[in-house]
Protein backbone atom coordinates (compact mmCIF):
# COMPACT_ATOMS: atom_id res chain seq x y z
CA UNK A 1 0.00 0.00 0.00
CA UNK A 2 1.62 3.44 -0.85
CA UNK A 3 2.16 6.00 1.31
CA UNK A 4 1.88 8.76 -0.81
CA UNK A 5 -1.08 10.34 -2.13
CA UNK A 6 -1.70 11.71 -5.76
CA UNK A 7 -0.82 15.44 -6.52
CA UNK A 8 -3.52 17.69 -6.63
CA UNK A 9 -4.76 19.03 -10.03
CA UNK A 10 -7.02 22.02 -9.50
CA UNK A 11 -9.14 22.41 -13.21
CA UNK A 12 -11.17 25.11 -12.16
CA UNK A 13 -12.76 25.89 -15.60
CA UNK A 14 -14.87 22.89 -17.65
CA UNK A 15 -17.58 20.92 -17.13
CA UNK A 16 -19.35 20.13 -14.25
CA UNK A 17 -18.82 16.45 -13.20
CA UNK A 18 -20.74 14.76 -11.06
CA UNK A 19 -18.90 12.37 -8.39
CA UNK A 20 -21.52 10.13 -6.53
CA UNK A 21 -20.29 8.66 -2.94
CA UNK A 22 -21.78 6.03 -1.68
CA UNK A 23 -20.43 5.45 2.27
CA UNK A 24 -20.90 3.30 5.05
CA UNK A 25 -22.61 4.23 8.18
CA UNK A 26 -20.78 1.32 9.96
CA UNK A 27 -17.97 2.97 11.98
CA UNK A 28 -19.53 6.58 11.10
CA UNK A 29 -16.91 8.62 12.96
CA UNK A 30 -14.24 6.84 10.74
CA UNK A 31 -15.89 6.98 7.87
CA UNK A 32 -17.27 10.60 8.01
CA UNK A 33 -13.65 11.74 8.29
CA UNK A 34 -13.23 9.92 4.87
CA UNK A 35 -16.39 11.75 3.23
CA UNK A 36 -15.43 15.20 5.04
CA UNK A 37 -11.95 14.90 3.39
CA UNK A 38 -12.86 13.75 -0.20
CA UNK A 39 -15.62 16.31 -0.43
CA UNK A 40 -13.24 19.31 0.69
CA UNK A 41 -10.57 18.14 -1.81
CA UNK A 42 -12.97 17.54 -4.48
CA UNK A 43 -14.20 20.86 -4.38
CA UNK A 44 -10.78 21.96 -4.35
CA UNK A 45 -9.99 20.15 -7.57
CA UNK A 46 -13.65 21.21 -9.39
CA UNK A 47 -15.31 23.77 -7.19
CA UNK A 48 -18.15 23.23 -9.83
CA UNK A 49 -18.95 19.92 -8.81
CA UNK A 50 -21.92 17.80 -7.79
CA UNK A 51 -21.48 15.54 -4.62
CA UNK A 52 -24.33 13.17 -3.92
CA UNK A 53 -24.41 11.16 -0.78
CA UNK A 54 -25.87 7.78 -0.61
CA UNK A 55 -25.48 6.20 2.51
CA UNK A 56 -25.72 2.01 3.20
CA UNK A 57 -25.40 0.20 6.58
CA UNK A 58 -22.22 -1.56 6.09
CA UNK A 59 -19.59 -2.30 3.41
CA UNK A 60 -20.88 -5.18 1.97
CA UNK A 61 -24.04 -3.30 0.76
CA UNK A 62 -21.57 -0.83 -0.70
CA UNK A 63 -21.20 -2.73 -4.31
CA UNK A 64 -25.37 -2.77 -4.60
CA UNK A 65 -25.67 0.95 -4.01
CA UNK A 66 -22.84 1.25 -6.09
CA UNK A 67 -24.36 -0.70 -9.06
CA UNK A 68 -27.54 0.99 -8.41
CA UNK A 69 -26.50 4.46 -8.62
CA UNK A 70 -24.19 3.75 -11.97
CA UNK A 71 -27.32 2.94 -13.77
CA UNK A 72 -29.47 5.26 -13.11
CA UNK A 73 -27.73 8.75 -11.55
CA UNK A 74 -26.06 9.71 -14.54
CA UNK A 75 -22.93 10.68 -12.40
CA UNK A 76 -19.44 10.22 -13.31
CA UNK A 77 -17.70 8.64 -10.94
CA UNK A 78 -18.34 6.45 -7.77
CA UNK A 79 -16.47 6.55 -4.60
CA UNK A 80 -16.97 3.89 -2.43
CA UNK A 81 -15.93 4.99 1.10
CA UNK A 82 -15.94 2.72 4.23
CA UNK A 83 -13.49 0.92 7.05
CA UNK A 84 -13.55 -2.33 8.14
CA UNK A 85 -11.40 -3.29 11.06
CA UNK A 86 -9.46 -6.45 11.15
CA UNK A 87 -10.98 -8.70 13.85
CA UNK A 88 -10.32 -12.32 15.27
CA UNK A 89 -11.88 -13.88 12.38
CA UNK A 90 -11.61 -13.94 8.75
CA UNK A 91 -14.54 -12.19 8.33
CA UNK A 92 -12.68 -9.10 7.42
CA UNK A 93 -10.93 -10.14 5.05
CA UNK A 94 -14.12 -11.75 3.54
CA UNK A 95 -15.66 -8.30 3.80
CA UNK A 96 -13.19 -6.72 2.00
CA UNK A 97 -12.38 -8.85 -1.09
CA UNK A 98 -15.85 -9.49 -1.71
CA UNK A 99 -16.50 -5.45 -2.09
CA UNK A 100 -13.38 -5.04 -3.59
CA UNK A 101 -13.97 -7.90 -6.21
CA UNK A 102 -17.54 -6.10 -7.13
CA UNK A 103 -16.32 -2.79 -7.19
CA UNK A 104 -14.24 -3.60 -9.85
CA UNK A 105 -16.88 -5.65 -11.71
CA UNK A 106 -19.46 -2.92 -11.69
CA UNK A 107 -16.31 -0.57 -12.84
CA UNK A 108 -15.22 -2.72 -16.27
CA UNK A 109 -18.91 -3.73 -16.84
CA UNK A 110 -20.62 -0.34 -16.83
CA UNK A 111 -17.09 1.60 -18.25
CA UNK A 112 -17.62 4.14 -15.33
CA UNK A 113 -14.53 4.87 -12.78
CA UNK A 114 -15.32 3.49 -9.36
CA UNK A 115 -12.59 4.66 -6.79
CA UNK A 116 -12.53 2.05 -4.17
CA UNK A 117 -11.62 3.24 -0.81
CA UNK A 118 -13.18 0.89 1.92
CA UNK A 119 -10.36 0.38 4.08
CA UNK A 120 -9.25 -2.64 5.84
CA UNK A 121 -7.46 -1.95 8.40
CA UNK A 122 -5.60 -3.79 12.08
CA UNK A 123 -6.89 -1.55 14.12
CA UNK A 124 -8.76 1.71 14.98
CA UNK A 125 -5.16 3.33 15.04
CA UNK A 126 -4.29 2.69 11.43
CA UNK A 127 -8.02 3.58 10.60
CA UNK A 128 -7.68 7.19 11.77
CA UNK A 129 -4.31 7.55 10.63
CA UNK A 130 -6.06 7.10 6.95
CA UNK A 131 -9.41 8.95 7.41
CA UNK A 132 -8.30 12.27 9.55
CA UNK A 133 -4.12 12.18 8.25
CA UNK A 134 -2.75 14.36 6.80
CA UNK A 135 -0.07 12.34 5.00
CA UNK A 136 -1.51 9.48 4.27
CA UNK A 137 -5.77 10.44 3.77
CA UNK A 138 -7.25 8.38 2.18
CA UNK A 139 -10.22 10.12 1.31
CA UNK A 140 -7.73 13.32 -0.44
CA UNK A 141 -6.87 10.46 -1.97
CA UNK A 142 -9.91 9.25 -3.14
CA UNK A 143 -10.79 12.76 -4.60
CA UNK A 144 -7.68 12.81 -6.57
CA UNK A 145 -8.30 9.17 -8.28
CA UNK A 146 -11.85 10.20 -9.02
CA UNK A 147 -11.08 13.09 -10.41
CA UNK A 148 -8.10 12.17 -12.61
CA UNK A 149 -10.22 9.48 -13.73
CA UNK A 150 -12.90 11.69 -15.03
CA UNK A 151 -11.06 13.63 -17.24
CA UNK A 152 -9.72 10.95 -18.69
CA UNK A 153 -12.64 9.68 -19.66
CA UNK A 154 -13.22 13.03 -21.13
CA UNK A 155 -10.21 12.38 -23.06
CA UNK A 156 -11.66 8.81 -24.08
CA UNK A 157 -15.24 9.94 -25.09
CA UNK A 158 -13.60 12.90 -26.96
CA UNK A 159 -11.06 10.27 -28.41
CA UNK A 160 -13.78 7.76 -29.50
CA UNK A 161 -16.98 9.38 -29.89
CA UNK A 162 -19.84 6.96 -30.29
CA UNK A 163 -17.74 4.04 -30.04
CA UNK A 164 -19.87 2.42 -26.70
CA UNK A 165 -23.47 3.30 -28.75
CA UNK A 166 -22.03 1.29 -32.05
CA UNK A 167 -20.96 -1.61 -29.78
CA UNK A 168 -24.32 -1.70 -27.88
CA UNK A 169 -25.93 -1.82 -31.33
CA UNK A 170 -24.19 -4.41 -32.84
CA UNK A 171 -22.36 -2.45 -35.32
Amino acid sequence: MSDKTITRRPRLIGPRRTFAIVASTFNEDLVQGLIDACRSELLALMPNASIPLYRVPGAFEIPVCTEYVVKHSGCDVVIALGVVIQGETAHADIIARTVATQLADIAVRHELPVINEVLLVGDEAQARARCFGTELNRGVEAARAAFSMTELFQKLHTAYPGLRERERAGS
